[in-house]
């Protein structure tokens, strides 16, 4: 199984998937984070997107990398990973899902203070870029990329872990 954690920046994404990897037996955290990083060092700057994702390469390098380890893997996969664009969404997602793989996809979602309060706690001072994609990033949740939603504003770390744990079925270990 996949487990996509999408929410937005300060939601609390890698924050859960860390826990759910300590507290899950088999488990393993794929960050799609670390094929962007290699993009954007290999493009000449006049060739780099302002953000990875707008890359073709990096969506089709996840999807075929997720597919890999899916179909060789018995265990959680877990993904934390923002995505807000649709078709994004359904190039990794969505194609993951259409050649009979289970990805589950959840998004952890915070009111706008709560997740500026957890920003600035990473050193996201002023308008960072995790900050200026708040609105973007609500919208898309609100309107565009449906997944089941888990509110993390009131919750501790290991509740949302729970939650999300429970909502896909999943059994934690007592770790």
């Amino acid at each position: 199984m996949i487990l996509w954690i999408n929410g937005t920046f300060g939601s609390g994404k890698t924050t859960c998937a860390n826990i759910l990897q300590k507290q899950l037996p088999n488990a393993f955290l794929y960050d799609p984070e670390q094929a962007g990083f290699f993009i954007r060092n290999q493009l000449p700057e006049s060739l780099q997107q302002s953000d990875f994702q707008h890359h073709p390469e990096w969506r089709k390098f996840n999807y075929q990398m997720l597919l890999k380890i899916a179909t060789s893997f018995d265990g959680v996969i877990l993904v934390p990973m923002t995505l807000v664009d649709a078709t994004y969404v359904d190039e990794i997602i969505g194609r993951l899902q259409r050649e009979c793989v289970d990805v589950r996809h959840i998004i952890l979602e915070a009111n706008r203070r709560t997740l500026v309060k957890r920003l600035n706690k990473r050193f996201e001072w002023f308008n960072s870029w995790g900050k200026s994609q708040i609105d973007r990033c609500q919208s898309a949740f609100e309107s565009d990329i449906h997944a089941e939603k888990i509110v993390t504003d009131s919750q501790s770390k290991q509740d949302v872990a729970r939650a999300v744990a429970e909502h896909v079925g999943l059994t934690l270990s007592s770790k």
